[in-house]
């Protein structure tokens, strides 16, 4: 009987020993990466060539990449974003998607908040200050007074909404689908996104990169938000124009922003990280160790439970 042979394109799973050991006593044939290059086109097709299954995270699997393969027949993610995968041609070439939404929506919330929180108590600026042997007190302001705009209301943006909404923020939402039952359960409020952008004082970026997504924060609509109010992404890059972002920042209209995604990554975009009102990271909001594991498990559940999906998923939704 023919061994079912499986690749992980992500080499942090690899590395992580519980995951490793039990995917290995689901599958006895597995290829590893070891490095941490993010693969696509013909480097791609070579790492995966013979193998029946893989589990992957940012690598690009294009619909050349798909059609070079006719031995592979299930995807299942470690993650929750899909811009990185054609699931067009999946769907065309009968490729199978493992993949379940929300899983480590926690964790990203909790380093939204953690962001808002920073930010609008000027805490970055003040480590930097203190770096340099600078001792000022720089006063914020109190989050839970604040009119926070949430840009997208998946499981992701609902999370967070009900978390401000306990610490007792006036929250707006914006989102290409209605959730009556969620704005009637936490009394957040669904807007247009033209009003969320000049009503809130902090805004929070909940989307996936999608055609209907892509570059929405231009450099026009970052100029309806208030002046000095604040910006976060933790979501994924390409969402906001970074040339339109940093002009935003030298010129005061925004006081301050942080992002954990950036359009290319690694970002070479040094004078945008370098700016004292700009706060980065290198794309790690769902990488806790809770939210590892829970990605970790599900995507090897989803080398068993998958199914074929729809041509247009994810067709009109913002989900993240």
């Amino acid at each position: 009987m023919r061994v079912t042979k499986v690749a992980v394109t992500q080499a942090f799973f690899g590395r992580h020993k519980v995951l490793r050991a039990e995917l290995l006593a689901k599958y006895s044939d597995v290829t590893f990466k070891e490095t941490d290059s993010i693969l696509e086109g013909q480097d791609l097709i070579d790492f995966l060539r013979g193998h029946d299954k893989v589990i992957m995270s940012i690598d690009k699997l294009s619909r050349d990449v798909i059609e070079a393969l006719p031995e592979l027949k299930v995807v299942s993610k470690f993650g929750v974003g899909m811009d990185s995968v054609d699931v067009k041609a999946m769907a065309d070439h009968g490729v199978e998607l493992g993949w379940k939404g929300g899983v480590n929506k926690r964790t990203v919330s909790e380093m939204a908040l953690c962001y808002l929180l920073s930010l609008i108590r000027n805490y970055p600026t003040a480590n930097l200050d203190m770096r340099q042997g600078i001792w000022k007190r720089r006063p914020g302001r109190a989050l839970s007074d604040r009119t926070v705009g949430i840009l997208g209301c998946g499981f992701i943006g609902q999370d967070l909404g009900r978390i401000l909404r306990y610490m007792g923020c006036t929250v707006l939402a914006h989102d290409i689908r209605d959730h009556p039952e969620y704005y009637e359960e936490t009394g957040v409020l669904p807007v247009s996104l033209d009003e969320l952008l000049e009503r809130s004082e902090l805004i929070s970026v909940h989307l996936p990169n999608t055609k209907l997504t892509r570059g929405i924060l231009s450099a026009d609509r970052l100029a309806q938000m208030q002046p000095g109010s604040i910006l976060v992404n933790t979501a994924r890059g390409g969402l906001i124009d970074e040339d339109a972002l940093l002009k935003a920042l030298e010129s005061g209209h925004l006081a301050s922003a942080a992002i954990d995604a950036f359009l290319a990554e690694p970002t070479d975009r040094q004078e945008l990280v370098n700016h004292p009102n700009f706060f980065s990271t290198p794309h790690m909001g769902g990488l806790s160790e809770e939210a590892v594991m829970a990605m970790g498990r599900q995507a090897i559940a989803g080398l068993d439970d998958h199914r074929l999906p729809s041509p247009d998923w994810p067709p009109d939704v913002w989900e993240d």
